[in-house]
């Protein structure tokens, strides 16, 4: 879950009006500016256990931000993020060696989330499976892979735990239908065991075939939260009039998708015995946030 989560971003550059970039006889750099970039507006978000939620937006949007703050690789700004358990974000938890083979990444991966050598060694022929590479292929070092091959490797090792959460960003536009629709399979028997997915991806119709949910965040703010349907169909118009130019119309089409969302307001209770401390937080959430802090669960 976010409560009121927002990434503001330093971002520094020279100023070429003082003759920036210059080192000043007090130390550090004269003429260069400091520029905030809000990466992330305040953005309150509940996933339930067994969605699998798509996240769409165009390139700057705050996408991969997101996904960074859920599996806690920064810091927010402001708000916080609660989770069940540790989210595992396919291509960190489940970083691939160039340099060894796909078999040993494979055993080097598992051991990386914590299985034992044996717990490892059982895994072996599922993750194989799932990624689609034969043993000859396995035996390569992974150098010697294409994207594609090392995304189907990368993934199956991130799904090879049933992690309660798992996150992937754009690891599942390469590949071919067989790969697609065992993936699919996958994170269907995710879901199936109360986990929740969180996939990025530019693909539409990868979301639409994935996701029991869409969120569309833009310019760094959440504008619309509903069904793959419903939210593709509208982004999809959304990226078309400004391909064509008409601006205006778009700008129109994304303020009356982000009326759409539901506020809500978020009350932290923490009982009669210590005392009621209610601390409301209103802000642009979608409709599953939440009130009640029993039903945490998910992301």
């Amino acid at each position: 879950m976010l409560d009121q989560v927002a990434m503001t971003y330093q971002v520094r550059s020279s100023d070429a009006r003082s003759g920036g970039g210059r080192f000043s006889r007090r130390g550090g750099l004269s003429g260069v500016r400091r520029t905030e970039v809000q990466a992330l507006t305040p953005t309150s978000l509940v996933v339930e256990r067994g969605e699998s939620v798509g996240v769409i937006g165009t390139n700057g949007s705050g996408k991969s931000t997101l996904m960074k703050l859920i599996t806690g690789q920064m810091r927010p700004t402001s708000g916080e993020v609660y989770a069940t358990s540790t989210p595992i974000m396919l291509g960190v938890n489940a970083a691939l060696v160039r340099q060894v083979s796909g078999e040993d990444n494979i055993r080097l991966g598992c051991l990386a989330m914590g299985m034992s050598p044996r717990e490892a060694d059982a895994k072996r022929d599922t993750i194989a499976h799932l990624s689609g590479l034969d043993n000859q292929q396995l035996q390569l070092p992974l150098k010697a892979y294409s994207a594609g091959m090392a995304s189907r490797l990368q993934f199956a090792i991130a799904a090879s735990v049933d992690p309660d959460i798992l996150v992937i960003d754009e690891a599942l536009n390469t590949g071919d239908a067989q790969f697609r629709s065992r993936t699919q399979r996958r994170i269907d028997e995710l879901r199936a065991h109360a986990g929740c997915v969180l996939l990025v991806s530019h693909s539409l119709d990868t979301i639409r075939q994935m996701c029991s949910r869409v969120l569309w965040l833009e310019r760094g703010v959440l504008s619309f939260d509903g069904s793959p349907d419903e939210v593709t169909q509208t982004y999809s118009r959304y990226t078309k009039l400004r391909a064509a130019g008409e601006d205006e119309e778009a700008d129109h089409l994304l303020q009356d998708a982000r009326t759409s969302v539901p506020r809500a307001r978020i009350r932290w209770v923490t009982g009669p015995a210590a005392g009621v401390d209610e601390r409301p937080r209103s802000a642009a959430a979608p409709r599953h946030a939440l009130p009640d802090p029993e039903r945490r669960a998910g992301g």
